[in-house]
């Protein structure tokens, strides 16, 4: 198993948060109710992380080391990994390879602070914006191998959403905890039709 969380039945395992996967394992149907289009996912993605950056910017530096309690990742790393599995699924397309290091890599020592990060997100984004632009329709076809299984493009860019709204939440929600108000609402309408987990944590 490389990594947690998983579902294993006998020497099946399937990865993370993956209801297909889980209803194959156990041999029941499954269609999810929506399937967002490329274009769409994109969209909601730049969303999300406009969003993402926006709100790191406010945090001050003095808290960017704090951890909360749900999970042993301080707010700079949280905020480092939004943008960095965002890139990740350029690259993974790009390369047609998917390391675990995408999602357990921090964030370097210059990258530690909330403008810092938010930078970076402005220079993640914009590469996103750059090579949605260019991709036809065969970049969604492909097949990259990630670290849990091969993956569908279309279906890890869909991953790849509601993995950085879903960390959007909680950073909504860690802000509050330490003081910080943002700028705008929670972008919940970009979360509509995604496939995300019910739990915040």
């Amino acid at each position: 198993m490389p990594r947690v969380p998983a579902v294993a039945v006998g020497g099946r395992v399937v990865h993370g948060w993956n209801p297909a996967g889980y209803a194959e394992l156990v041999g029941v149907a499954y269609k999810p109710a929506v399937k967002l289009s490329p274009s769409e996912l994109a969209a909601r993605l730049d969303r999300i992380l406009a969003s993402t950056e926006a709100l790191v910017r406010l945090i001050p530096d003095a808290r960017m080391e704090w951890t909360p309690p749900e999970r042993n990742r301080p707010l700079a790393d949280l905020g480092f990994h939004v943008f960095r599995l965002s890139l990740g699924f350029v690259e993974g397309v790009d390369r047609a390879t998917f390391p675990a290091t995408v999602h357990t890599e921090t964030a370097p020592k210059d990258l530690r602070t909330g403008e810092a990060i938010a930078r970076y997100g402005a220079l993640v984004r914009a590469r996103l914006s750059g090579w949605f632009a260019g991709a036809g329709g065969g970049e969604f076809a492909q097949i990259v191998e990630t670290y849990w299984g091969p993956v569908v493009a279309h279906d890890l860019l869909e991953r790849t959403t509601w993995h950085a709204a879903q960390h959007l939440r909680q950073l909504y929600i860690l802000a509050g905890r330490i003081g910080v108000t943002p700028e705008a609402p929670e972008p919940v309408e970009a979360y509509q039709d995604l496939p995300m987990p019910a739990a915040i944590w």
